[in-house]
């Protein structure tokens, strides 16, 4: 009797000892090839998040290519580059940086219980290469930047004793060599940490346990397949099947039934299991998941996964059977507080919910593949994702080659697959950004290979690429440049265009050229990369590992220029512009027809590459005070309006006539449909209509109404607005709204008596200065002063650090409306679309030789890495007169030029007015210097990094 209670008080015993040890906690730690412990470390974290590594100097090797070195030259940065106090102008600046490899140990207790089964050692995102050992011998190695790295450590652990496990961890990229500038990798980003981060645990499985479970549905027969291999002990087993059960909100799913069982003596099996009539799908719309539970033995493993189907018909997406279209952002992987993403699902939960605020349903991953939470939460939340093998292979590395990257990245997109590819989000999938080398053939292999395997549940491109690379013609679909951007610094801006002329066909340039008809889904690569000012502000939220002295070099640049005060100007003027460039090109994206959708890079900002700032949202999500989610969703949404202005500037004998279609990408057909439209001005409505309720299907291009506006009622210039809403019974209400001017046919010119007008400060305007009268310059084209500061109407792309001050060096202008110039001019206070034929390739003043403290009324936004005070009208008390100077062109074909002749209209009268009382005053020679002298040049761009901090590749 005593004997039996011990038995069964040990089996109990066993019963319920933990699976899993939690090795989160305080490690051993240390630093470089040999390791002596002598110091700790908090894991799961990075050397970077405890505070170790070398401190960043001027001689740090940074894995990244920088692009401008001048930051090593320019006398200004050398305060910058002061051991302890460096602050870079690229991208963020760490507290630490190392490369190099890294020893990790914990002394752990394993149970004596755990002898029976198999021990497995998860470390659930490492960087980058592991090295595993076990009471001093070699338990394994692994080097994927994907997914979890896990060890069968079983023969060498002893149970019922402590064992030593040590981790070494090697963050160099050239094994890897996925190339420098890489999204997984590169310090532009997320930085090239070393370190284990999610769970890190010893897993205890039985003999026999299960290695991987992959479930794919079948929508129109309403079942799924489900295949299972097995690991550990051969000999034979029983595999059992649960149905699966519909997913509640609270994550439960209530009481599990077994409806299949497979006795098999393989590795692998595979069975067919009913989901049942009332099968529910999955999409963004309904994001429905199922768990399905398996088990072997003692081994239990639950799936999550949702019943849906992406599928391309000629040149569309569809889900389930019905059409969808793209609406994406890029996930550039840029986490300062941390240096790496997160691995929690409340993070990237609140990440696509805030995305989808903004209208999007998809993020494509640059160069670099999430988490696993990341695709939990995109489950739940309905979102559609494209994740990428962790590389650009395009700087310093090749496909085609017969390098590393040839055989690691197919690799690690079989690891992708395996380990995420049950998700229902995880429907897209790529090799990787913009490749070099024999990259065609490479990639269309890639496409191949995976279309082979039969695993149907994603569609496969072969690479994202700019319009200037190759054409990939076995890419199931496109994420390609060159059908992007607006040309409103050649054309007046409307909203009749399309892209429908460039994703008809692709011509290959070179000895022969090539032509391709294009007769698969295409979607726009990285669209937009419109900037905005700095947003100083956010420097209180670096509160982590990683510091904004970029950030506080453009705040330091604007202060030393004499233009603190104009900061929040700045980013408000140049926001609005910015939201207003991508409005409209993403509503010529949603106006072609045969467009799958668009990628942007991105909505929120991306802090490394020279610091580009193209985001409505800042690097954490938040929004920055121009633009709010109801602003943006207007014009990218499921539904929406779209209003197909010829033109933007009319006059008062016109007719406003507008043709207002809809795209509807919702998840089916609206009913009973009303378009409801006002025109307003002041504020208050001054017309309006209403449309019969009509059915409107799924789909593009669909004719709402034509909105005809007599514009004779509008005595004096006035901006107006026209509103359209679409209201439906069975869809969220969708509204957009577009501004437009009108001005007098005919002007009556105010009399100039007492005015010198004129173009230069020739000896003519002194003499009317020395007898105390007025002069108005008029020198469009004539100045010297700021002739190297190229402005259109369009903002900066990108930023003028990477692409080595490429034009244009402006991102719009903050105008002072309280200013009595503007009393007949109505005017925002930044550049609105009225302001495109005074600003579009107009000369800048550069103010560089003003007081300091001197803002213009009308200030164009200079590129933050230099922020040179710039005007484009000045005024001051010069000798015993007074001067206005402008270099807007008020002068040339002004019956055409309507916004110009009143610009004129306006200068004449206040410079002829009581109101003209300039606070300024300032010697002659300081006019005279801006026609006949020049600005220093600017020397912020060499060809590339210096060559010694270059990293080393195979």
């Amino acid at each position: 009797m005593r004997k039996y209670i011990f038995a069964l008080l040990a089996a109990f015993c066993s019963a319920t000892v933990a699976q899993t040890i939690d090795l989160s906690g305080e490690w051993n730690f240390a630093m470089g090839d040999k390791p002596e412990y002598n110091d700790k470390i908090t894991l799961p974290g990075s050397m970077l998040t405890n505070g170790k590594g070398d401190e960043v100097t001027v001689d740090t090797r940074w894995v990244s290519s920088l692009y401008d070195s001048s930051f090593f030259f320019n006398p200004y940065m050398e305060k910058y580059r002061v051991a302890g106090k460096m602050k870079f102008p690229f991208f963020l600046t760490p507290g630490k940086h190392y490369v190099g490899p890294a020893w990790y140990m914990k002394r752990v207790d394993v149970p004596k219980a755990w002898r029976k089964g198999r021990v497995l050692l998860y470390l659930e995102r490492p960087h980058i290469e592991t090295t595993v050992y076990v009471n001093g011998r070699i338990a394994g190695r692994d080097s994927s930047l994907s997914v979890p790295h896990e060890f069968d450590i079983t023969p060498y652990v002893k149970s019922g004793q402590a064992n030593d496990i040590a981790i070494r961890i090697y963050n160099g990229i050239e094994n890897v060599c996925v190339g420098q500038d890489s999204h997984s990798v590169t310090d532009q980003t997320q930085g090239c940490w070393n370190g284990i981060v999610g769970r890190i645990e010893l897993r205890r499985v039985p003999r026999v346990y299960i290695d991987d479970v992959q479930v794919y549905p079948d929508v129109q027969g309403k079942k799924i397949r489900v295949e299972v291999r097995t690991a550990g002990d051969k000999g034979r087993k029983k595999i059992s099947f649960c149905h699966p059960l519909l997913l509640k909100p609270d994550g439960t799913s209530g009481r599990k039934e077994t409806v299949a069982v497979v006795n098999t003596s393989d590795d692998t099996a595979s069975v067919v299991l009913e989901m049942g009539g009332d099968v529910r799908l999955w999409s963004e719309f309904e994001p429905n998941l199922y768990e399905l539970t398996v088990s072997v033995g003692d081994d239990e493993r639950r799936v999550t996964f949702g019943m849906s189907e992406i599928a391309i018909k000629g040149k569309q997406f569809y889900l389930n059977g019905n059409p969808i279209w793209m609406r994406g952002t890029v996930g550039n992987c840029c986490f300062p507080l941390t240096g790496y993403p997160p691995t929690d699902e409340q993070s990237w939960l609140a990440i696509f919910r805030k995305c989808k605020e903004y209208g999007l349903n998809m993020m494509r991953f640059h160069s670099y593949c999430p988490p696993e939470a990341a695709f939990a939460a995109a489950d739940k939340v309905g979102f559609y994702l494209q994740p990428e093998g962790p590389s650009w292979p395009n700087h310093g590395v090749r496909l085609g080659r017969k390098m590393n990257i040839d055989h690691y990245l197919l690799e690690e997109t079989r690891r992708m697959v395996k380990a995420y590819g049950n998700h229902p989000s995880f429907c897209m999938l790529a090799a990787g950004n913009e490749p070099a080398g024999d990259w065609v053939r490479w990639v269309g292999d890639f496409v191949d290979y995976w279309k082979s395997t039969g695993d149907r549940r994603r569609v496969y491109c072969g690479a994202s690429v700019g319009g200037g690379w190759a054409w990939d013609p076995k890419s199931e679909y496109h994420v390609k440049g060159g059908a992007r951007g607006l040309d409103w610094d050649r054309h007046a801006p409307q909203s009749e265009d399309n892209y429908a002329s460039a994703i008809t066909s692709f011509t290959q340039k070179g000895r022969k050229p090539l032509t391709f008809e294009i007769n698969e889904p295409y979607i726009s690569h990285e669209q937009g990369q419109w900037c905005a000012f700095p947003d100083f502000k956010e420097l209180n939220q670096y509160t982590g590992v990683y510091k904004a002295g970029n950030f506080e070099i453009f705040r330091d640049l604007l202060r030393d220029n004499g233009m603190a005060s104009q900061a929040e100007k700045f980013l408000m003027a140049s926001g609005k512009l910015q939201t207003l460039a991508y409005k409209y090109e993403l509503e010529r994206n949603l106006r072609t027809k045969d467009y799958a959708g668009f990628q942007l890079l991105g909505l929120n900002d991306y802090s490394g590459q020279g610091t580009a700032l193209v985001g409505v949202l800042n690097v954490f999500w938040r929004e920055k005070g121009y633009c709010t989610a109801d602003d943006w969703s207007g014009f990218c949404a499921p539904i929406v309006p779209l209003a197909r202005f010829p033109k933007f500037v009319y006059t008062n004998d016109e007719t406003l006539a507008v043709p207002v279609e809809l795209y509807n990408a919702y998840k089916e057909t609206l009913v009973g449909a009303v378009a409801e439209y006002t025109v307003s001005c002041d504020g208050k409505a001054v017309f309006a209509g209403k449309t019969d309720g009509k059915d409107i299907a799924v789909g593009k291009n669909h004719g709402l109404c034509d909105v005809v506006f007599t514009l004779a009622g509008i005595q004096e210039p006035k901006k107006l607005s026209l509103n359209v809403a679409v209201v439906s019974d069975n869809a969220p209400r969708a509204e957009n709204k577009w501004d437009f001017w009108v001005y007098p046919k005919t002007v009556g010119m105010p009399s100039a008596d007492g005015i010198h007008i004129t173009d230069t400060l020739d000896a003519k305007a002194l003499a009317v200065l020395e007898r105390g009268g007025r002069v108005l310059i008029a020198a469009a084209g004539k100045v010297r002063m700021g002739n190297d500061i190229k402005q259109t109407y369009l903002p900066v792309f990108w930023n003028t650090s990477w692409f080595k001050m490429r034009p244009p060096h402006t991102t719009g202008a903050s105008i002072d409306v309280s200013h009595p110039l503007f009393r007949c001019f109505p005017t925002d206070d930044w550049s609105n679309l009225n302001w495109w034929e005074l600003l579009n390739k107009a000369q800048v003043m550069n103010l560089r030789e003003f007081p300091a403290d001197y803002q213009p009324p009308v200030q164009p936004i200079d590129t933050w890495h230099i922020s040179r005070k710039i005007g484009m009208v000045v005024e001051a008390n010069v000798l015993k007169g007074k001067l206005l100077m402008t270099t807007i062109d008020i002068d040339s074909d002004l019956d055409r030029r309507v916004v110009a002749r009143q610009m004129r209209k306006a200068m004449i009268e206040y410079v002829g007015g009581t109101d003209f009382k300039p606070s300024l005053t300032l010697e002659p020679q300081t006019i005279t210097n801006l026609f006949e002298k020049e600005a220093p040049a600017v020397n912020m761009f060499t060809k590339d990094s210096p060559d010694e901090l270059k990293p080393k590749l195979k």
